[in-house]
C-alpha cells in the first residue's frame, strides 16, 4: 500500500474546556478550606462531644466527596468519554422529603453511637431513612448490624468494629445492605472511631455512614464505559489491519510506477491511492490494469461504499471476477452487467458501488469502455483536456438485470487517458470543481515526460486535500 498523504489535524478538544477549568479550581479551593477546618478542629474530645464529632466527620466526608468530584472533573477535562445515561431503579432513587428543613445532602448521611457500657443505641433519623427502618423498629445493636449486609460484605464489617474496640482502630470501609421493607441493595461508606473512658477503655463507639450507590453505580458505569471504548479500539485496530492486507494482496503490486509490461508495450501505465485525510478507514476503491490474451490492455478502476474488511472483502470478490471474465474475453458492457448481477445475488450483503472498465488495443488504438454510475475518463490532447461521453449505466448492486451500454473512442499517440475514482475532493468527486482542477492540469501534463510524472502532479493538486473517503488515479499515456 502507498505512503498515506494526509494532512496533520490538532485532535478534538472537549467543549466549555475553560468552565471545567474554573470547576477544577473552585473544588480545590474548597476542599482546602475543608482541609483547613478539619485541622482547627479540637482533637480532645470528651464523652460528650457528639456534636463536635458529627461536625469533624462531616468535614471528612464533605473531603472524601470533593475528591470524588476532583477525580471526575479531571477526566471531563481530559476527553474522556461520557457516561452513557442509565435511568435509576425505583430502589435507587433517593426517597423524598416530606419534612424537615435539612439539605438534601443529609438525607444519605446519618450518624450512630453504640455504648458499651450501657448497652444504649443512639440512630440519627437520616440513618433510619437509609437503612429503610422507622422508629418504631428501633435502631440495631453492633451485633445485629450484620444481619442487615449481604453475606460477602458481613466479615469485613465484623473485622472493621473488631478493630476499632479491641485495638482503637478508626473505621473507614464500605459495605453493602439489604434495605428493610424494599429490599433495595445499597452501598454504604462507614467512618468511625472508638471512645474512650478515664481509664482509656472503649466506653462506645460512633460512626458516620454515607450512601454511596449512585456514586459507586456512576463510578462502575464510566469503568464500563472506558473498557467498552478500549475494546472498541481493539477490535477497530484489528480490522483494520486484515483490510489493509486485503488490500495490499489484491491491489496490483505496482504502485506509482510503470506495470511490468513487455519492452515493446506503446502504453505508459502509473497508479496511485490516496488514503483519506483520517488514514483510519480503508475504503473499498480499485485500480488494475493487466494484458489480456489477445494484445489488448485492460484498466479498471471502481470504488464500494462502505470501509473495513466487508469492503476489501467485497473488492477482492469483484476484482477477482473482472480479471477471470477479462481474461476470458468478456467485453467491457457485458462484464458490468455481470458484476452488477454478481453483487445482487451475493449471499452476503454488499454495499453499491462505482466501477469504470476500458479496453485498449494497441493495434488500432480503439478504446472501448463502460461504466456503472462512475465519473467518465479524461482524455488529454495537444495541452487541453476533456471528459468522454459516458455511455448508459448505473451503480453495481443498484438493481437486478441491469444493461451497460459501450462506448468508443480512437486515441493518439502522446494522448493521455486519466481515471479516477470517488473522493479525490473534499466535495462530490464528480461535480464540475474536481473535473475543472483536473482538467486545469492539461498544459502540466503536456510537459511531463512520463505517466508516472503526471500522477506526482495529481498528488501535488489533490493530497493535500482533507478527503473523507480514500481515491485512486490510474494514468495512461498513449506511445508511439
Amino acid at each position: 500500500m502507498p505512503s498515506p498523504l494526509f494532512a496533520d489535524r490538532s485532535a478534538p478538544q472537549p467543549p466549555e474546556r475553560g468552565m471545567v477549568d474554573a470547576l477544577i479550581t473552585q473544588t480545590r479551593r474548597l476542599r482546602g478550606d475543608m482541609d483547613a477546618v478539619r485541622r482547627d478542629a479540637p482533637l480532645d474530645l470528651g464523652d460528650d462531644d457528639a456534636q463536635v464529632r458529627w461536625q469533624r466527620a462531616l468535614c471528612d466526608l464533605a473531603v472524601s466527596q470533593l475528591d470524588d468530584l476532583g477525580v471526575h472533573l479531571g477526566q471531563l477535562k481530559d476527553g474522556l468519554p461520557s457516561v452513557p445515561f442509565t435511568p435509576c431503579s425505583p430502589a435507587e432513587r433517593p426517597e423524598p422529603r416530606t419534612g424537615g428543613k435539612q439539605p438534601a445532602l443529609l438525607t444519605r448521611v446519618g450518624s450512630a453511637e453504640w455504648n458499651l457500657l450501657t448497652d444504649e443505641v443512639t440512630w440519627s433519623d437520616e440513618l433510619y431513612e437509609i437503612f429503610g427502618r422507622t422508629r418504631t423498629d428501633g435502631p440495631l445493636s453492633l451485633d445485629e448490624l450484620p444481619a442487615m449486609l449481604l453475606p460477602d460484605d458481613q466479615a469485613l464489617l465484623t473485622a472493621m468494629v473488631t478493630d476499632c474496640l479491641v485495638d482503637g482502630k478508626p473505621i473507614d470501609g464500605e459495605f453493602r445492605i439489604v434495605r428493610h421493607g424494599d429490599g433495595a441493595v445499597r452501598t454504604l461508606h462507614m467512618m468511625g472511631e472508638p471512645v474512650l473512658d478515664a481509664d482509656g477503655c472503649t466506653a462506645s463507639m460512633w460512626a458516620v455512614l454515607r450512601d454511596v450507590s449512585t456514586l459507586r453505580r456512576t463510578q462502575r458505569a464510566v469503568r464500563e464505559n472506558q473498557d467498552s471504548l478500549q475494546h472498541a479500539r481493539r477490535l477497530a485496530q484489528a480490522e483494520r489491519t486484515v483490510a489493509v492486507q486485503l488490500q495490499e494482496a489484491v491491489l496490483p503490486a505496482w504502485r506509482g510506477a510503470s506495470p511490468p509490461l513487455p519492452a515493446t508495450e506503446a502504453l505508459d501505465l502509473a497508479a496511485y491511492y490516496l488514503p483519506s485525510a483520517s488514514g483510519e478507514l480503508v475504503g473499498g476503491d480499485w485500480y488494475d490494469a493487466m494484458e489480456l490474451p489477445d494484445g489488448q490492455r485492460m484498466l479498471t478502476v471502481g470504488g464500494l461504499t462502505g470501509h473495513g474488511v466487508t469492503a476489501t472483502s467485497s473488492v477482492a470478490m469483484l476484482l477477482g471476477a473482472l480479471r477471470g471474465m477479462a481474461l476470458a474475453g468478456v467485453r467491457p458492457g457485458a462484464l458490468m452487467g455481470h458484476l452488477n448481477q454478481l453483487l445482487d445475488s451475493s449471499s452476503a450483503h454488499h454495499s453499491p458501488g462505482s466501477a469504470l472498465c476500458c479496453q485498449y488495443d494497441p493495434a488500432t488504438r480503439l478504446l472501448t469502455w463502460a461504466q456503472a454510475g462512475h465519473p467518465a475518463p479524461l482524455l488529454f490532447r495537444d495541452g487541453r483536456g476533456q471528459a468522454l461521453t459516458p455511455p448508459r449505466g448505473i451503480l453495481l448492486g443498484a438493481t437486478s438485470g441491469a444493461a451497460y451500454e459501450q462506448a468508443e473512442a480512437t486515441l493518439r499517440a502522446g494522448d493521455l487517458l486519466l481515471l479516477h475514482t470517488d473522493g479525490l475532493s473534499r466535495r462530490s468527486p464528480t461535480d464540475d470543481e474536481c473535473r475543472g482542477r483536473l482538467l486545469s492540469l492539461a498544459p502540466r501534463f503536456a510537459d511531463a515526460p512520463s505517466a508516472r510524472a503526471c500522477v506526482r502532479l495529481v498528488l501535488e493538486e489533490f493530497g493535500a486535500t482533507e478527503r473523507e473517503e480514500d481515491a485512486c488515479v490510474l494514468i495512461a499515456r498513449i506511445g508511439a
